[in-house]
């Protein structure tokens, strides 16, 4: 069996690891990740940025390639990487959680499609806001922002032993909490002016109990609601731009810089 030098297989090393951090990375972040992107493009994207990268890594810890050491930092790459990219989603299941919480009062619920980024069945207006948030954040050079944090995560947390000792669970679990109450901030006001129009259909059938509501409000909601998101739209990109501020912040505090 013909041995490799040691120089080689710190090379191999000092490649391999963070390819499998970048690759995970991508296999989940929103718009690299989507389902509808080649597995071919990720795996050619990934190794194009572990190339660009690997200068940058720092020193990388000697291990034997078959141990057991090996096994548990390769897997500890690829926590990182997909813990990373788990938060750029929740950031965008923020809006089209917002946009589920609008559709469904105003009768929208049950125009669904099948979400080809996800595969889940979704109304249309939480697809149209998905669009809307994918089309600003690559407007505004966020997934090159999002790029450079990503590499700055092999400063903050480099490939080693005890690395995962700097990502707390309760952050992770916080996620959810920021989710929700930003998805409700953005359709707070759509939801209460649907609210508003469903008590007042509510006295009118009160008042006058002849009116057929069902096929009276059931349209007027809708037109009511579909003027609400126009006017609601107004400040669509003040909250995009809010929220993409702090998820970035969220992830330097996940890494602890």
């Amino acid at each position: 069996m013909i041995a490799l030098p040691e120089y080689l297989i710190e090379m191999v090393i000092g490649f391999l690891l963070p390819f499998f951090r970048v690759a995970s990375f991508i296999m989940v972040v929103p718009i690299f990740g989507n389902q509808f992107v080649p597995i071919r493009i990720k795996l050619l994207l990934s190794l194009l940025v572990s190339v660009l990268i690997y200068p940058l890594v720092g020193e990388i810890p000697l291990v034997e390639p078959l141990s057991i050491a090996m096994i548990f930092i390769v897997l500890e790459q690829i926590f990182i990487g997909v813990f990373l990219a788990f938060v750029l989603q929740v950031f965008f299941h923020i809006f089209v959680l917002a946009a589920q919480m609008i559709a469904m009062p105003m009768g929208l619920g049950f125009a669904s499609m099948i979400d080809p980024t996800n595969g889940i069945s979704v109304t249309v207006l939480s697809q149209f806001y998905a669009l809307c948030v994918t089309l600003l954040f690559l407007s505004f050079n966020g997934h090159l922002i999002l790029f450079e944090i990503f590499i700055q995560s092999f400063s903050f947390v480099p490939i080693g032993a005890e690395t995962l000792s700097k990502f707390s669970p309760i952050k992770l679990v916080s996620m959810g909490s920021w989710m929700l109450s930003s998805a409700l901030l953005i359709s707070l006001p759509a939801i209460t002016a649907i609210l508003i129009v469903n008590f007042s259909f509510g006295v009118m059938t009160r008042s006058a109990p002849q009116l057929n509501i069902f096929s009276l409000g059931f349209p007027f909601t809708l037109m009511f609601g579909l003027l609400i998101i126009w006017f609601s739209f107004a400040n669509f990109i003040p909250q995009f731009e809010n929220l993409t501020g702090e998820v970035f912040l969220k992830l330097k505090d996940l890494l602890g810089s």
